[in-house]
């Protein structure tokens, strides 16, 4: 009798469960197979509409970073070179070349960096000027960030091209 009654509760269990996983899939169907496999399709709907929106997140994370210019420049003059300080938020893919060559085009040469490029943007660099050209004008701060300023403008319009 024990029996009877524990599998009529596992029945009853089984089929509230059932109609449960129905109700949330938004199925007509009746049996318990058919009940499952649309909760199949329906689970595979929903990882599409995820990696879609992952997508979506990635493009507008992109285009944020390229349109907006959520960018930081800090330049400081130190005593023989440089401090540059530049950092956003999302990856920039291809930002760190264009400074780069600004840097060249100045005639810095960098002594000490740490640049990261995953997650976010983040550029620390210790430029000095290069001592071969030494009868050139002297570089002041403003001349600096003016110059790497135009790096990441530059970047970001080569981007925008791109899209």
């Amino acid at each position: 009798m024990k029996n009877m009654v524990s599998r009529e509760r596992k029945r009853a269990a089984s089929y509230k469960k059932l109609q449960m996983l129905r109700s949330i899939t938004n199925s007509h169907a009746q049996g318990k197979t058919s009940i499952i496999l649309d909760a199949t399709k329906y689970i595979e709907e929903l990882k599409e509409r995820v990696e879609r929106i992952k997508q979506d997140i990635a493009m507008a994370q992109n285009s944020t970073c390229q349109n907006s210019f959520p960018v930081q420049l800090w330049v400081e003059a130190q005593d023989k070179g440089f401090l540059i300080k530049v950092f956003s938020e999302r990856s920039c893919r291809g930002l760190l070349v264009f400074i780069l060559e600004a840097f060249q085009e100045l005639g810095l040469d960098v002594l000490q960096a740490r640049v990261s490029c995953s997650e976010c943007f983040l550029l620390e660099a210790v430029g000095v000027k290069d001592d071969e050209g030494s009868s050139e004008c002297l570089l002041d701060a403003s001349e600096v960030k003016r110059a790497v300023s135009h790096a990441i403008q530059n970047w970001s319009a080569e981007v925008n091209e791109q899209q």
